[in-house]
């Protein structure tokens, strides 16, 4: 670990990024299947499943309450669940991501009892687990919180109509996973529907659930009495897509996305296509490509599935700081999502928050004083920093900054980005980033 965070990356700008790259597998997708295999109480084996930290991590924590976990494969995860021996997560993994709270539902079906430590992850706002909490009291688990670890109890999980206040994708994960072996019928409304949990119900069904989207936002899963192992293809990352299409366009260069697919991209599409940015859909994937003197601006509004996904805004907006003229990004999802447009100033950038909703959506954070609306002024040529990397989404955006910048970069904190996506220096590299991975 602490060679990791002494790692960073140079960066020389004025790239032009071109080439062929194939999407890893959705990190968001493949975390949460791994968890939901430990129903099965056998080998579930995953393909496409990509080498990352937070991949590790997931691995860990399943490990620690009894899994076994092998790589068969470079992309290939063997999990072993036949013996689960412990219903608590370990306190060391408190703070390192989101992925604990959703053991939930397997350990009190496997063991009787869960005990998971709270919760971490990027700093985006405050993201409370109450809806999760409220699913698993509504299944009929009883919960508290001692010392800090949520403990929950439960004989038997029970069938129940559960209303999300806000269409969280992680909580209808929970609930989902956890109502497939629960006693009766589970109706979910008001829920995600983003292909990931779409995909996590597929793994479920391949696993022996009875589980099916109905309208209105709702999921309906009928509670069996056993599920068995299963293998599954976790798919690609729509947010990794999106931002190699955006660091292809905003550089002048072309570069052809392998392993991505048009249906889980189409309102990225749409707004790429405004912006001025062009793509072609091909048999396995998409070629994006661009000429940033044609970017024109726009309004735009992050909001959940099929809306404009808010880990798309943070490259976007790389994008809009290219764009002749005035553009505005309403962010919808998360309060603290802007905390990266700092450093796109002392790059040059004029990007300027406010506190009010510049969108016609309506949106949780009206008149609660949080800067989740972007002015950004373009176009603005950008020139090389030293950054510290804040989060995940926001690392990525520095790195397509980094390349369309005059002069050199230093991206610290590289490990938030190496959270999320695979072999991403090796990659960039591959497309012609003149990038150097250095220790301190």
């Amino acid at each position: 670990m602490e060679q990791e965070n002494r790692r960073y990356y140079r960066v020389r700008g004025k790239a032009r990024l071109e080439g062929e790259v194939r999407v890893a597998g959705a990190k968001n997708a493949a975390t949460k299947q791994i968890v939901a295999s430990l129903l099965s109480g056998g080998v579930c084996t995953f393909h496409n499943v990509p080498r990352i930290g937070d991949v590790q991590t997931t691995i860990e924590i399943v490990e620690s309450v009894g899994a076994r976990c092998r790589w068969k494969d470079e992309n290939v995860l063997e999990v072993d669940s036949s013996r689960i021996t412990q219903a608590t997560i370990p306190i060391a993994f408190s703070g390192v991501n989101r992925i604990p709270i959703l053991l939930i539902g397997p350990l009190l079906h496997r063991m009787g009892e869960a005990r998971v430590p709270v919760l971490g992850g990027c700093t985006l706002g405050p993201r409370p687990v109450d809806f999760h909490i409220d699913g698993m009291k509504s299944l009929g688990a009883h919960i508290a919180f001692e010392d800090g670890f949520y403990h929950a109890r439960a004989d038997h999980l029970k069938g129940t109509i559960f209303t999300l206040p806000y269409p969280s994708v992680g909580a209808t994960e929970n609930v989902m996973t956890a109502a497939t072996l629960a006693h009766g019928t589970t109706v979910i409304q008001n829920a995600a529907i983003e292909p990931e949990v779409v995909d996590l119900a597929q793994f479920l069904q391949r696993m022996g659930a009875i589980i099916y989207q109905d309208v209105n936002r709702t999921w309906i899963v009928e509670g069996v009495q056993r599920l068995h192992p299963a293998d599954h293809w976790v798919i690609g990352d729509r947010i990794e897509a999106a931002s190699f299409g955006v660091a292809a366009a905003v550089t002048g260069g072309a570069i052809t996305v392998r392993g991505c697919r048009q249906d889980h991209l189409i309102t990225f599409l749409n707004a790429f296509r405004k912006v001025g940015g062009q793509f072609e859909v091909q048999q396995d994937g998409i070629r994006f490509h661009g000429d940033p003197a044609s970017f024109r601006p726009i309004a735009l509004e992050t909001d959940v599935h099929p809306g404009f996904m808010t880990d798309w805004q943070q490259p976007f907006v790389i994008l809009l700081t290219q764009a002749r003229g005035v553009s505005v990004m309403h962010e919808t999802v998360y309060e603290r999502r802007f905390g990266y447009t700092r450093a796109l100033n002392r790059m040059g950038a004029q990007v300027q928050l406010f506190s009010q909703c510049l969108g016609g959506k309506s949106c949780r954070f009206r008149h609660r004083d949080h800067e989740h609306s972007a002015v950004i002024v373009g176009p603005t040529p950008l020139k090389g920093i030293e950054f510290e990397v804040p989060d995940l989404r926001a690392g990525f955006s520095y790195l397509i900054a980094a390349a369309l910048a005059e002069g050199e970069s230093v991206i610290r904190n590289v490990r938030y980005i190496e959270r999320g996506y695979e072999h991403i220096a090796r990659r960039m590299q591959q497309l012609g980033m003149d990038l150097e991975v250095l220790h301190s």
